[in-house]
Formats: C-alpha cells, sequence, structure tokens
C-alpha cells in the first residue's frame, strides 16, 4: 500500500490562498456586475432591427410590411418597442417588420422618400409594396395588432389619431403642380 503524505502546513496555507483568491474574484465580478446594472439583455428595438428583413426584399416578397423609423434614445420608441416585438412574433410569416434606424445614415435616402421628421414613424406597405398609410408617434399593443391586421387581411386601415392614408402623388409633387414651395422641415434628429 502506498501512502500519501499529508499535506505539509505550506501546502495547506497555498491551496487556502488560491481559494481565497478565487473567492475574492467572484466577489469583485458579482460587485461590477452590479455596479454596472446587471447584466442587460438586448434591447427589443436592437434585436428587431438586426433580425429584420432588408426593406427591398420586404417590399418585394407579396406580404405586406410594416416599416419603422426609430432612434436607439427615442422614448417613445423604446417604450413601444415590445408590442412591436409581440405583434412581429404573432404575425411572423404574414407580415414583415422592417426597422430602420434615423442615425444610420445609409437610411437617409428613406428617410427622404418617406418625408420622416418625427419619430417612431410606421410606413405600411400592401402586399405589392405599395406605401397605403403612415402612422407618426407612439402606439400602443392594441393599435399596432389593429394595423397589422387590416394589413394581412386587406382591409382599410384603423383611423387613429396621428395616421392617415397616402396619396399616389407625394407632398413634394403636389405642391411643385401648384406652384407653392415648402419651407424645409426639421429632421427627425432634431426631436430631443
Amino acid at each position: 500500500m502506498i501512502e500519501t503524505p499529508d499535506p505539509g502546513p505550506s501546502q495547506q496555507r497555498g491551496h487556502k490562498e488560491s481559494l481565497l483568491l478565487l473567492l475574492l474574484a467572484v466577489v469583485l465580478a458579482g460587485a461590477v456586475l452590479w455596479f454596472r446594472g446587471g447584466l442587460h439583455p438586448e434591447a427589443p428595438l436592437e434585436r428587431m432591427a438586426r433580425q429584420s428583413p432588408d426593406l427591398q426584399v420586404a417590399l418585394a416578397n407579396g406580404k405586406p410590411s410594416m416599416v419603422e423609423f426609430y432612434a436607439d434614445w427615442c422614448e417613445a420608441c423604446k417604450s413601444m418597442a415590445p408590442a412591436m416585438e409581440t405583434m412581429e412574433s404573432q404575425h411572423r410569416g404574414e407580415l414583415n417588420v422592417v426597422l430602420l434606424n434615423v442615425d444610420n445614415p445609409r437610411w437617409q435616402p428613406q428617410m427622404d422618400r418617406y418625408g420622416v421628421n418625427g419619430i417612431p414613424q410606421l410606413e405600411l406597405f400592401n402586399d405589392q409594396g405599395v406605401d397605403i398609410g403612415r402612422s407618426i408617434g407612439a402606439r400602443s399593443g392594441a393599435e399596432l395588432q389593429a394595423m397589422a391586421q387590416a394589413l394581412i387581411a386587406k382591409e382599410p386601415l384603423p383611423k387613429f389619431a396621428g395616421m392617415g392614408a397616402i396619396s399616389t402623388l407625394d407632398v413634394a409633387e403636389q405642391n411643385q403642380a401648384k406652384g407653392v414651395t415648402s419651407p424645409s422641415q426639421a429632421g427627425p434628429r432634431s426631436h430631443g
């Protein structure tokens, strides 16, 4: 039988010091997380924007689309995000939900095209990719559901305050035809 020698006092002290260092590291890591506000799961806006289809793909795939112009700093956008996420998950496969961040210069042509001057702004497209409605301002979950259901069922859009149909002529063309020049409008980033 082989006997293992008992660890000496210096080996016991080394083992205790290692355990103490490990415990200290765990406590420090916990303190850092606590002071930083804990582990932050990805925000719904970020998750939805990352998962949303490309705008051109959405407008050409034969499904109606709801396009939200938003910003990470927009409180109304953030408060509406959980309801948008719920609505998107309930209608996945029937409705495209596309998020475009107004702070990303990539979307400037779309912001100009759709006259974005406040956020959140929803552009509503039928299954042929035709812009049929616009909603400006935060919407409740029930309002988002009503819009989604109308788009999917090809029914008239609900009539909510801050929401309207889109003309086949845009405002600039209408004003030009009337000989009216319109003053420049503030951009969505000017709202704080």
